[in-house]
């Protein structure tokens, strides 16, 4: 299959990330043509002039709509791409050179209609961001489900850094209403048309995540909100693994109590956890400071996606409710 890639970026009031988006964009050794899809998802804060200032030398159209979140406005602007293989990048990421030519060469050793690759975090990034990128990535945390090269199971691409075929978007319907969990409601849905997914291990991009820990909490709580509503959509995905952050809270409330009564080993075992945890951090961000905070960092993802998970998951089961009148939050209106 000969590919042209259309990159579709949906983007809320973030000009000066769209500006950075945009110079990595400029410096791709990919020898080939493409373009760029942005789409102004109902900004107060236009990226216009600054997508302007790169049409000399990218080929880059531009498009305003009301708000209708990030799923709807990459449907958009896949709909008015030209080409026949969209790239989907969120607004907060940076790509290195290469990133257009692993694509390519992946596609052209194994061709599959729809992929995703993993973030990583640049020099850059400030401690808090580096720690937050750990345990979002780190197979200690989310067992390699975003991207880690030991990722078990069928991959689940994230819409941070997605691929998908024109015929594989037409035939599957593109993203649905639900935020955040519109990228694996798709992928689910990519799977039930017979297509597969595949991650590219070398096409990572650098993902910001201009998030500080309040923000962060509320993500990963609604990550864990979602999830039961995409298991009662799509039962065949549904995984006892989901269930492991809420475990490993209550169980910790439980070896504290333990702990309190002198029986210290379920907490020493925590303990041990987090040292571990600790140690990878260090090893992989030489950075006792950035070690220290993915241990809060890690806490937060569980307290947080525990929480929401638990509490979703009760509300679906005994409320005659549909997900959109529990959680009307977590959907966007077209």
């Amino acid at each position: 299959m000969n590919t042209f890639f259309s990159i579709v970026v949906p983007v809320y009031n973030r000009p000066e990330e769209i500006r950075e988006l945009l110079e990595s964009l400029q410096k791709q050794d990919f020898s080939e043509d493409f373009e760029v899809v942005i789409v102004e998802d109902g900004s107060t804060e236009s990226s216009e002039a600054i997508v302007q200032g790169f049409q000399q030398n990218l080929h880059i159209s531009y498009y305003y709509k009301a708000n209708s979140g990030p799923g709807d406005s990459r449907n958009f602007g896949m709909q008015k791409a030209k080409g026949n293989y969209f790239v989907i990048l969120d607004s907060d990421c940076i790509l290195p050179k290469q990133y257009l030519s692993e694509v390519q060469k992946e596609l052209q050793t194994k061709f599959v209609h729809c992929f995703g690759g993993p973030d990583a975090a640049d020099a850059s990034f400030t401690t808090v961001q580096k720690a937050i990128n750990y345990v979002m990535t780190s197979f200690l945390t989310t067992g390699g489900i975003r991207g880690g090269k030991k990722s078990v199971g069928k991959f689940q691409p994230r819409s941070f850094n997605m691929g998908i075929s024109k015929e594989a978007f037409e035939k599957a319907g593109g993203f649905g209403q639900i935020h955040p969990g519109e990228d694996p409601d798709l992928t689910f849905r990519i799977w039930k048309s017979g297509f597969e997914t595949r991650l590219f291990p070398k096409a990572f991009v650098y993902h910001k995540r201009r998030i500080d820990w309040n923000k962060f909490y509320i993500q990963v709580n609604k990550f864990g909100m979602v999830r039961p509503i995409l298991n009662q959509w799509h039962p065949g995905t549904a995984r006892p693994t989901y269930w492991f952050p809420t475990l490993f809270i209550l169980g910790l409330v439980g070896a504290l109590i333990l702990a309190a009564f002198g029986m210290f080993l379920p907490f020493l075992l925590y303990v041990l956890y987090f040292i571990v945890l600790f140690l990878d951090a260090l090893f992989k961000e030489r950075s006792v400071v950035i070690a220290c905070l993915a241990i809060y960092a890690a806490l937060t993802q569980f307290i947080g996606y525990g929480i929401g998970f638990f509490k979703s998951t009760m509300l679906l089961n005994f409320s005659r409710k549909k997900p959109e009148e529990l959680f009307p939050k977590l959907f966007f209106k077209k």
